[in-house]
């Protein structure tokens, strides 16, 4: 019999051992997609390595200072592996945490602020828009994107079919019409210079987007949308993850639905 949450809830994250005992199955997946063996884990957070088997096999709770740990050295949320292990209490004062700041407005965002979110970034820039046109025109972030790529930084660039009714209702809602589809062809022409390199990948998306975003590792600029108002007037989050948070990792996992459903474009 699965055990439940306080919700009453099956816990998808575990899964009962032979004798009965709920084992850590996403801690067990980290763990095998990362290459990391239990005595490496053991090794790395100063633990013995029946203490982690114990972890993933018991489904024990490591005291807060070992969960942090192993989430920082697998790159995962401590909440991803231990759901339960914080109180909505602490989630929500960690979720608070990662808000950085607040613009009333894209264009109230510094211009530095864009070109440091891309260059601190040292595995993973996503940007996830219909068009984004002020960033495709500005040779600056492109020629920066290019040079992530080539020193091993995963590029993902999603942009917004111009074909798709999705595009052709945001031309409507911001009130330029077919310009919303004539913005993304334009994108798609500055982008040329970066399309086919490695680790640089293209796709596009028929998704109704409710905001913009914009990665760098572990920071995010997300570009609120709202009916009526063209993005660069709509407010913009800059959030920084931090172990318990829930809102990064929220907008990272949408990004993530878009990108699998998204369509490559052709070099």
């Amino acid at each position: 019999m699965f055990k439940t949450s306080r919700l009453g809830l099956p816990r998808p994250w575990t899964s009962p051992n032979v004798a009965g005992e709920m084992a850590n199955e996403r801690l067990r997946a980290v763990l095998l997609e990362r290459g990391v063996s239990i005595a490496e884990l053991a090794d790395a957070i100063q633990v013995d390595p029946k203490t982690v088997e114990r972890w993933i096999t018991k489904g024990r709770a490591p005291y807060r200072k070992h969960r942090y740990a192993v989430a920082a050295h697998l790159g995962t949320d401590e909440t991803y592996l231990w759901p339960e292990a914080l109180t909505r209490e602490q989630v929500a004062s960690a979720s608070e945490s990662e808000i950085v700041t607040v613009y009333p407005h894209r264009w109230a965002v510094p211009r530095d602020a864009w070109g440091r979110l891309f260059a601190q970034a040292d595995e993973e820039i996503g940007i996830l828009v219909y068009s984004g046109l002020f960033l495709a025109d500005d040779a600056g972030i492109v020629r920066m994107l290019g040079e992530k790529a080539a020193a091993g930084v995963r590029v993902r660039i999603l942009l917004g079919d111009p074909d798709s009714s999705e595009v052709a209702q945001r031309g409507a809602d911001e009130g330029i019409d077919d310009g919303m589809a004539a913005k993304v062809r334009n994108v798609l022409v500055l982008y040329k210079p970066i399309r086919g390199r490695k680790n640089v990948e293209i796709r596009l998306h028929r998704t109704v987007l409710y905001n913009s975003i914009y990665r760098g590792d572990d920071q995010v600029l997300v570009n609120t949308h709202v009916y009526g108002t063209p993005a660069g007037n709509a407010p913009v989050l800059h959030l920084r993850r931090v172990i318990g948070g829930d809102i990064v990792s929220t907008y990272v996992d949408s990004f993530e639905k878009v990108w699998d459903q998204a369509a490559p474009v052709e070099s």
